[in-house]
Parts: structure tokens; sequence; C-alpha cells
């Protein structure tokens, strides 16, 4: 994993003592990066992800929810709110694609693909002209 992310991840200025924030994955293959964020009951309307001006990966969820229930014999009212909110930025490595990032959540997962700018081979062999 490149150290880019290892400067990120593991920092004493951002400890992980926040219990509402959600696990992060960050996988590596030949071909790209894959960072999964651990999002139960999110939907894709409540992210938004975007680069920023110094080219980093910016990932923000937001939710909010309210729920009432009354009961008109007893005029009670009772709500119930639930608010989750984080953000994260992500140095990324050089070597990514940022025209071809891709995200989508599924199964309380968000997931954000970044793929790797495909080296081209240059082919060594040529002729060599004799004069």
């Amino acid at each position: 994993m490149p150290e880019v992310f290892n400067d990120f991840f593991d920092t004493d200025f951002m400890p992980r003592t926040n219990a509402t924030a959600p696990a992060i994955n960050v996988k590596e293959t030949e071909h790209d990066y894959t960072v999964e964020l651990a999002a139960p009951g999110m939907k894709k309307d409540d992210f938004n992800i975007n680069i920023d001006n110094d080219g980093n990966l910016h990932i923000k969820m937001e939710q909010k929810s309210e729920k009432k229930d009354e009961n008109k014999k007893a005029h009670y009212l009772r709500r119930e709110f639930s608010y989750s909110k984080f953000e994260q930025t992500l140095l990324l490595p050089e070597d990514v694609d940022k025209e071809k990032i891709a995200a989508n959540v599924a199964d309380g997962v968000l997931t954000v693909d970044l793929p790797k700018v495909e080296k081209k081979e240059e082919k060594t062999t040529r002729q060599i002209e004799v004069k």
C-alpha cells in the first residue's frame, strides 16, 4: 500500500477514538486502489464525493432522520432524532487517474474505485540503421 495512505491513516493528529467514525478499508491491485467505507443505512443521496483544488479526494456523508409517533387520544408526541455526519479527505497517490474515479453504495458499504494511470510499455526492439 502506498505510504500516502499510511501517512493519512496512521497519525496522532487524527486518532480513531470517535466511535461514530466509519471503518475504512483501502486495498490495492495491479490496476487500481479501492476505498471501502462502512455506511449502514446510507443512501447515495447522503454522500458528496469530490476532488478538491489540491487534487485530494474528499468524502462527506450526512444523514438526518426524524421519526414522529403521534397518539391523538393521549395528545402525546414522541420524537426521535438521528443525525450522522462524517468527512474524510484522502491524499491520493500520484498514479491515480483522477478522471476515472467512480463511486457506488450497496449493502451498507460505499466503494470508491481509484483506477491507476495506465502505463504504456515502450518496446525496446527497433531496427538500427548502419551508416
